[in-house]
């Protein structure tokens, strides 16, 4: 069985202008949902708002909130810093663990969300960058070669 659902763009106020407009000129809601491309479920959903605003009411729509990721508490976020100014030296995968430990096992945090409070909070300093395969620089000058008799 197939969950994986189709994308329909979201429809443009042309679209729209054009479906209302048909519609008044024939009322005939399939014809003018044929014409602009849409379904008789998109004209219904725009409808009150063309009646209730006239084709300006089409124009513009509030557009959903972008996600926002549920953020931890500030009680957590101050029990991930004690412990990384107690442990300077533990990383996030340590902390996370021994703050799952202290909650009898129960996860508070991830590695990473350990990563980006540290990061907040200016206390995080990521390992430094590894050589690159193949990094080799050769000496600035050619090596001298000893002068013969």
């Amino acid at each position: 069985m197939d969950t994986h659902r189709p994308y329909f763009r979201p429809t443009t106020a042309a679209q729209r202008r054009l479906l209302f407009e048909t519609w008044e000129a024939t009322g005939d809601v399939d014809r003018a949902g044929q014409t602009a491309h849409l379904g008789r479920r998109t004209f219904y959903y725009w409808k009150p708002r063309f009646a209730a605003g006239g084709a300006a009411a089409l124009e513009t729509f509030a557009s959903r909130a972008r996600r926002t990721p549920s953020r931890v508490s500030a009680a957590v976020e101050a029990q991930v810093i004690a412990t990384r100014q107690h442990h300077p030296d533990w990383g996030k995968q340590r902390i996370a663990d021994e703050l799952t430990k202290g909650n009898r096992w129960v996860p508070l945090v991830t590695p990473n969300t350990v990563k980006r409070i540290l990061q907040d909070a200016g206390l995080w300093s990521g390992p430094a960058a590894p050589a690159k395969k193949g990094d080799y620089r050769a000496p600035t000058a050619p090596p001298s070669s000893p002068a013969r008799p």
